[in-house]
């Protein structure tokens, strides 16, 4: 389970002029690559991922919570 706090300490990196980092931790590692190189596409794509992170996480623990279940489902 991939955690809220988690996600947001690592937006918080931006501050520091490191950004997309709670992309590539919630499974988005093409749109991370976008933000690392375009400065959280010049701030506002960060901006708007700040009200978008507690629907992100849900999203990335509900696909792991279903491969869980197809994983039993297989055996």
């Amino acid at each position: 389970m991939k955690s809220g706090l988690a996600a947001f300490v690592l937006w918080l990196c931006c501050l520091i002029g490191i950004c997309g980092l709670h992309r590539f931790y919630l499974g988005r590692p093409w749109t991370g690559l976008l933000w690392l190189f375009t400065f959280g596409l010049l701030g506002i794509g960060q901006l708007i991922d700040l009200f978008w992170l507690p629907s992100m996480t849900r999203q990335e623990n509900l696909e792991r919570r279903l491969d869980r279940v197809e994983a039993a489902r297989l055996h």
